[in-house]
């Protein structure tokens, strides 16, 4: 078993099939030893878990919920790009984290530090990252949050 699928044990993580593309885009592209993965949504066993805007229909806590859902597709379609190796990935480049924000929600960051401490706690320093946290007025499918990242392997 390799130093990652471990530590994901230690940590009680499983990581969920990737999720198939929703419209004209494929999951991940590759340019030498860079990996973009493309958005990802909330989606557990197929749908979206968490529908709808955070600060009216999600608190703080349940948008961290689905941000931390999304980063573990993140993770799944990263793991598809390593052919099954997670200990193939180097470095997490920048994560870009959209939270589908009511008027009045003010706390992305917070939001956003779901998925940046699940890969510093999986990954260690390799997990560090720059980040893009922001609020927009709607997301896919309406879903609270969404997830992209650009990984070195």
């Amino acid at each position: 078993m390799s130093q990652i699928e471990e530590k994901l044990k230690s940590l009680n993580i499983k990581l969920p099939i990737p999720a198939s593309p929703v419209a004209s885009y494929v999951p991940f592209t590759q340019s030498q030893n860079l990996i973009f993965i493309s958005g990802q949504l909330p989606f557990e066993d197929g749908k979206i878990k968490y529908i709808g805007k955070v600060g009216s229909d999600f608190s703080i806590e349940e948008a961290q919920e689905a941000a931390f859902l999304c980063g573990l597709n993140l993770l799944a379609q990263l793991k598809v790009a390593c052919n099954g190796d997670l200990d193939k990935m180097q470095k997490c480049l920048k994560l870009e984290i959209y939270i589908n924000s009511s008027d009045n929600f003010y706390q992305q960051p917070k939001v956003a530090n779901a998925v940046s401490d699940l890969l510093q706690n999986i990954f260690s320093d390799k997990g560090q990252h720059s980040r893009l946290a922001i609020g927009v007025n709607v997301l896919p499918f309406n879903a609270a949050v969404e997830v992209a990242g650009t990984f070195e392997i």
